[in-house]
């Protein structure tokens, strides 16, 4: 009875053991960070909101991550011309692991909303709660639990500046964080890198952007395939738009074989806020922060 009694405890400590091995990623706290970025205003760069969050950023980081830098670099601006300090951060956890991936997300916002239908506010900045603000949230909320629960592997999370203040028409004017970091990488050279964009709309769904496909078809498919198995309904295995995005520069001058997860339809096909001045908190959720950030957890915490 006694070793009876024994191999039930093994198996229950075993249970528990694979149960807590993946730490839980709450979208709540995620859309939070959300919001105490939007409380700063637009983060358009030279902005008061734009210096703001800088310093929100890397105060949050320093208190989390092993090792935060800070890349600078100087723009100019394309309506204005004028020459503006722009910072993409990186936060380090465990960088002397042998396997190093990033994780990476745009923080500024749009300096105009071009794309709205309300003439008052097309020359405005926007808040920018889904198009910046929400893959920051995510990384944010990863910080937290990757200063708790230190990974297997290196895990850098960059937030890139500089991203969408470019020409409509024109893919090589946005990203230009992004460009810059891939032309002088301040890490080593990660085998990988995801990032993220526009995941908190009301309706999320994840389709397979088509460029993330090229560059790294593996990684997408693992990925969208652990999605499945989660049981993350917004990830939809299908391929749908080609999408110029953070993930190219880092492709196309580095060689990193990055994808980007990323929600174009803002919140669906005929209704779409994306560079608008509704990409605000009331139009984003948890949801697809949640089911993001659990793919990550998941991701990061089964690695080796």
């Amino acid at each position: 009875m006694k070793k009876i009694m024994n191999i039930r405890y093994l198996l229950l400590i075993t249970l528990v053991s694979c149960q807590t091995k993946v730490p839980l990623f709450s979208g709540e706290n995620a859309f939070g960070h959300l919001k105490e970025q939007c409380a700063f205003g637009p983060r358009n760069p030279g902005s008061e909101g734009h210096r703001k969050a800088l310093e929100y950023y890397i105060s949050t980081f320093e208190s989390l991550a092993d090792t935060v830098i800070v890349q600078s670099f100087t723009e100019t601006m394309p309506r204005t011309g004028a020459k503006v300090l722009m910072n993409n951060v990186i936060a380090q956890f465990n960088n002397k692991a042998s396997k190093q991936i990033m994780i990476s997300a745009h923080w500024d916002t749009r300096p105009w909303a071009d794309r709205g239908e309300n003439d008052l506010g097309r020359n405005q900045p926007i808040q920018g709660a889904n198009d910046g603000a929400s893959g920051v949230a995510v990384l944010i909320e990863l910080a937290y639990i990757l200063k708790k629960h230190t990974p297997e592997i290196g895990v850098n999370l960059v937030l890139f500046d500089a991203e969408d203040y470019g020409t409509s028409g024109d893919s090589w004017s946005y990203c230009k964080g992004s460009q810059y970091f891939a032309r002088n990488l301040p890490i080593d050279y990660p085998d990988y890198a995801i990032n993220l964009d526009m995941i908190a709309d009301r309706e999320p769904e994840f389709y397979i952007e088509r460029f993330s496909y090229e560059q790294n078809p593996s990684l997408v498919m693992e990925l969208w395939d652990s999605a499945e198995s989660l049981g993350l309904k917004t990830f939809k295995k299908k391929a749908k738009y080609m999408i110029f995005d953070d993930h190219v520069p880092l492709y196309e001058i580095a060689g990193i074989p990055a994808i980007d997860i990323i929600d174009f339809d803002y919140p669906n096909e005929k209704i779409n806020y994306h560079h608008t001045q509704n990409d605000i908190v009331e139009n984003c959720s948890p949801k697809g922060l949640g089911e993001v950030g659990t793919l990550m957890v998941h991701h990061i915490y089964n690695q080796k």
